[in-house]
Parts: C-alpha cells; structure tokens; sequence
C-alpha cells in the first residue's frame, strides 16, 4: 500500500475532537460553588461476534468500531494469517460488530480462560496469549533519536480529544518521522487494537513501524506490539517490570518517560541510533502536557 498524507495532515487518520457523539457538555460546580460547563467523553458498548459466536463486549468511545473488532480478533489470535474477512457489519442500534470469516469459529475453551488487564477501561485478553510469543521474531530496524523528538513534538499539539475533553488515550502508528494513523479510546488497549484493526484491513506491513502510546507501557501494550510485528514502543509515560521483562525476552525495544528532550529506553538499545542532540531539544510547552508529567515537575 502506498501511504499519502491527506492534504496538510501527515496523518492519514487523525483525532477528530469536534465529531458529533464524541463528547457531551455536562454541567456542574466547581471548587468555589459556580456553575460550569464542560465536555466529557462518551463511553459506549460494543459487543462483537465472530461469525455466530459472542466473544467480548467493549467499552469504547464508539468511532471506528469495524477496525476496533477486527483488531481485537486479530490481537487475541481469534483471525489466523491466510484466514479471510468475507464482511465486517456494524449495526449502530444493536451495538454489535461482527466479523464475519470463511473459518469456523470455536473458541469456547479459550473465552473460559479471560484476564482482567489494567487498562484504564478494564481491557481483556484471554488466559493464552502469551503463547502467540514463543514463534514471535520482530524485524531489525533504525529508531533515530532525531524522528522520536519529532514525533513527540507533532503527536503531542495535534488537536485531540485529550485536549478536549480529558479521560483518554491515544495511540499512534508512525513510520520514521511520519506519524500515521491516531486513535483515541477510553482504553490504551482499544487504540490499539483499531490501528492494527486498520493495518489488517488496508493491507499494511509492521516493517518500519513504531507505535506511540500516551499511557503506561504495561504487559498487554507489550504484547499486543509484539504480535502485530512491530518492534518498537514508545510511551509519554513510564513502564511496569512485567511490560519491560515481555520487550526484552521478543526483543522489542521499549522508550517511556518521552518528555521534551527526555526519554529513557528500557529494552532494545541496540536499535537506537542517537543522532539528535537533546540540548537542542526544546522543553514541552506547559499546555500540552499530560496530568502526569506536570504532577512529577511539581511535585
């Protein structure tokens, strides 16, 4: 597939804050006793079916939802390599996606088997994931210091529905100094799962690709990275020991705490090429970042 940049965008999907749906003005008081308006994200289910089966009922904030089923089947192992999607139909009314494949679907041992991850929204994945690992064998690639400056710079002032409105997170396929495809849900894991949701569909391969993530670089971030065959992670925020010990045993190289010129790589080194001087390296500007790093400088 032959990526273009959609007019002045270098995205070829990006956040669309402003979408009817998205968000909704509610009103209250604040800590001197005056009313206030604002807006809060919406937080919807969506339940997906493959083929007959009921597999998983998410909560999400309700755009893209084919890419989010597809990626979540694909993610979990459910939509084997060479199996084909004859159709994937949403129905708005009944909240359901279902994906429909040339396969048979038996997967009720496996739907036995879930775990609760932390992810904001309460993700799951199911009790066998960590078996997809053992064959897993990520690509070489070159991750220039100079192109995670300015990815961090470009990914964090996009209009987004963090700015907005709060209470989410985004994820980010990037390709050198490009980024891609932004999605935004109230869970990191379902970000996720629409990017690699949209590279099934579009046909796109993992080789020279990043993903950047504004929340924590937890085991499932990790995992669901390392399957979908990309070799790098890159995060605002920090790590967890599990998350790190999963990116050094596939040899996935894993960046958190990317902050203005700061970052630190706690697996994968070697794929690091520093050709950036971070002296050069502008500080984030105060407005744009996250609750998390303005707690840590201010303590």
């Amino acid at each position: 597939m032959q990526l273009s940049a959609q007019g002045d965008s270098p995205y070829l999907i990006a956040p669309a804050p402003g979408a009817p749906g998205l968000t909704r003005a509610v009103t209250g008081t604040d800590h001197e006793g005056r009313a206030q308006t604002i807006n809060v994200v919406e937080e919807r289910p969506l339940t997906i079916f493959l083929n007959a089966q009921e597999i998983v009922t998410a909560m999400t904030i309700g755009d893209y939802p084919e890419y989010l089923a597809l990626g979540f089947l694909r993610n979990q192992g459910m939509l084997k390599d060479g199996e084909a999607v004859l159709r994937v139909d949403y129905d708005d009314e009944l909240e359901t996606v279902v994906v429909r494949t040339d396969g048979r679907t038996t997967y009720e041992d496996k739907l036995k088997k879930k775990t609760r991850t932390s992810g904001c929204a309460v993700g799951t994945v199911f009790g066998d994931m960590m078996e997809g690992l053992e064959g897993v064998t990520l690509p070489d690639a070159t991750v220039r210091t100079s192109h995670l400056y300015t990815l961090a710079h470009v990914i964090n002032t996009t209009p987004s529905l963090y700015l907005e409105a709060g209470a989410i997170h985004g994820t980010v396929l990037c390709e050198g100094d490009r980024p891609l495809v932004y999605m935004e849900d109230v869970g990191r894991h379902n970000a996720v799962d629409k990017i690699a949701g949209w590279m099934l569909s579009e046909g796109v391969r993992p080789y020279g690709k990043m993903l950047y993530t504004t929340g924590r670089l937890t085991s499932e971030m990790v995992i669901k990275t390392a399957l979908m065959g990309i070799p790098v992670l890159a995060s605002r925020s920090g790590f967890t020991a599990w998350g790190v010990e999963i990116a050094r045993q596939v040899g996935l190289t894993l960046i958190g705490r990317m902050r203005g010129r700061r970052f630190v790589c706690l697996a994968g080194e070697e794929r690091l090429l520093r050709d950036a001087d971070p002296d050069s390296v502008a500080e984030e500007d105060a407005k744009h970042r996250r609750k998390s790093a303005r707690k840590e400088e201010n303590p």
